[in-house]
């Protein structure tokens, strides 16, 4: 996030897009009730009619994988409206002119073909933004898990470039993190693209200095991203190490992935349970959970937060850390004696620029956020305050393409996946909390009405979903808060594996799969197919 949280109560106009907050992130999400109490503005753009829509004072009911179309419609309006902040563009972007020009034929009625939503709503959007004097937008997972990921992020960053809402009090461009330490593992240099603090593998400065580090050659590239991995796997890639992650069950195109796995000569997964995919797994290490360790998180607003044991871990269980400087140890590699997460986090704060100005001790209060430069420095709760770190914010001149599969005669029926407030992820620990079967029992696919009834369906039946990769069958719930011709199912239930149907495409750049966009097709099912399925739930 390029603002703290703190600054989620300051804005006038609260922009949220692709963001399910109020269920993905109900803590976090209080403080945008406060602003709204305060006399905030609040504009939704979602496929589904969420609680958070229902919150706003302006809800953009928008197709599934259409961001980019609504974005570049706003910018073209703020600029035909002359809303933009002439003074901010000139002093810190650069490309600000040719941009004027390229949004000149996105007009809201072009967006609107497009979205669906309808061409004055996306005009008082872009009104009621590029007017706000302290304007923020909030994003997660329904921007960036599709295979235009990064131009959504970019059309976002265009906006707030556009406006001057950048490097304020109440504005900025503030994704919110999915997992309790998203951050920090990228942070740490859990990528292929970069070493600890986002230093690029390509540098050869950087592979310089962390050769002298570690005392190897390191190749100056790019490691593989997880799609080119499990593509890899069993080809030029035999063995893996799953640290943290049940890929069996929150991965797209399920089939595949169980197969690239089963491909493997040697699968290891550190994990505190036997999830799906250390079921696979030639060797599973029992990690211990975040109470039964000591170390750092790094949380959405990049605040380093300091985590203190309070239990032992039971039976063999042993912190990651542990884990792999053993295995690193009997693999004959040198650096990894480490004897207590303190060296570990200091080594990660003598080379990381952005980490340099503390140590563990430092970072045991919890007030610091990066970038803290050197010793000294109090850290940085809102980025971009005095300039940007690259001289100046550059406008992307994006522009929208559909999705990787679009709906046809034979999948008439857009798909998109999310979480539910009670339960989180892959339910590896919600799962295991008897309380939340009384809240949400099993997985359901929500249905407008009026699709029921065309597909000779009727509430809490079971239904056929079909795409290109695979079929399940699963409940159907009315509901009008997803709209006609589009479904909704969280993919939280292993028994009923919506990933089995997602992984029609990929972010060229990044490799994030478009989980938020799938083309289906919903049949009812025969009394004769539901049967066994009603006997194994009965059984569990």
């Amino acid at each position: 996030m390029s603002n703290p949280l703190a600054d989620m109560e300051k804005p006038d106009v609260i922009f949220c897009i692709g963001t399910n907050m109020t269920e993905a992130h109900p803590v976090a999400a209080t403080r945008l009730k406060k602003a709204l109490a305060r006399g905030a503005r609040l504009i939704v753009a979602d496929p589904r009619r969420i609680r958070l829509a229902e919150m706003a004072h302006l809800y953009l009911p928008i197709r599934v994988g259409s961001d980019t179309a609504l974005l570049l419609a706003m910018a073209h309006v703020i600029v035909r409206e002359e809303l933009y902040d002439l003074e901010f563009m000139e002093a810190r972007t650069e490309g600000w002119e040719a941009f004027l020009e390229y949004v000149q034929p996105f007009t809201p009625e072009w967006a609107a073909g497009i979205t669906q939503v309808p061409a004055a709503d996306i005009e008082r959007a872009a009104i009621w933004y590029g007017s706000a004097d302290r304007a923020a937008i909030y994003y997660t997972l329904g921007i960036t898990e599709h295979i235009c990921g990064v131009e959504n992020v970019q059309s976002l960053a265009n906006l707030a470039l556009l406006t001057g809402n950048v490097g304020r009090e109440g504005t900025g461009i503030n994704p919110m993190r999915g997992q309790n330490n998203i951050q920090g593992a990228g942070d740490a240099g859990a990528l292929p693209n970069n070493y600890p603090g986002f230093q690029p593998v390509t540098d050869p400065a950087n592979q310089a200095k962390f050769e002298q580090l570690y005392g190897r050659k390191i190749d100056l590239e790019k490691g593989p991203t997880k799609v080119q991995a499990l593509e890899m796997a069993g080809d030029t890639i035999f063995a893996m190490l799953i640290d943290g992650e049940n890929t069996v069950v929150s991965d797209p195109h399920q089939e595949h992935t169980v197969r690239a796995l089963k491909s493997l000569e040697h699968l290891v997964v550190i994990d505190i349970f036997l999830t799906e995919t250390a079921e696979l797994a030639h060797v599973v290490l029992p990690a211990a959970a975040w109470a039964e360790v000591d170390g750092h998180f790094t949380n959405t607003e990049r605040r380093i937060q300091r985590i203190r044991k309070v239990v032992d871990p039971p039976g063999q269980a042993r912190p990651d850390w542990w884990i792999i400087s053993q295995l690193a140890q009997r693999m004959g590699l040198e650096g990894f004696d480490y004897d207590s997460p303190v060296p570990v986090f200091n080594e990660l704060c003598r080379v990381s620029p952005i980490y340099q100005g503390i140590d563990w001790e430092l970072a045991d209060s919890g007030r610091y956020q990066w970038p803290i430069p050197y010793r000294g420095h109090p850290g940085t709760p809102r980025l971009h305050e005095g300039g940007f770190i690259n001289g100046r914010g550059k406008f992307t001149f994006t522009h929208y393409r559909d999705p990787a599969e679009v709906v046809d005669d034979q999948y008439p029926v857009w798909l998109t996946t999310g979480r539910r407030l009670e339960t989180y992820h892959t339910r590896t620990q919600t799962g295991r909390s008897l309380g939340m079967d009384y809240l949400v029992a099993e997985e359901f696919l929500e249905v407008h009405p009026e699709d029921l009834a065309a597909w000779g369906l009727e509430d809490g039946d079971w239904a056929r979903v079909s795409s290109r990769r695979g079929s399940l069958l699963i409940r159907v719930k009315a509901t009008r808060r997803s709209p006609r011709g589009t479904v909704f199912a969280s993919f939280a239930f292993s028994d009923r594996p919506i990933n089995v149907l997602t992984g029609s495409g990929y972010d060229p750049i990044t490799h994030t799969a478009e989980l938020k966009v799938c083309a289906v097709r919903v049949e009812a099912v025969a009394p004769e197919e539901v049967g066994p399925i009603q006997e194994t739930l009965a059984l569990a």
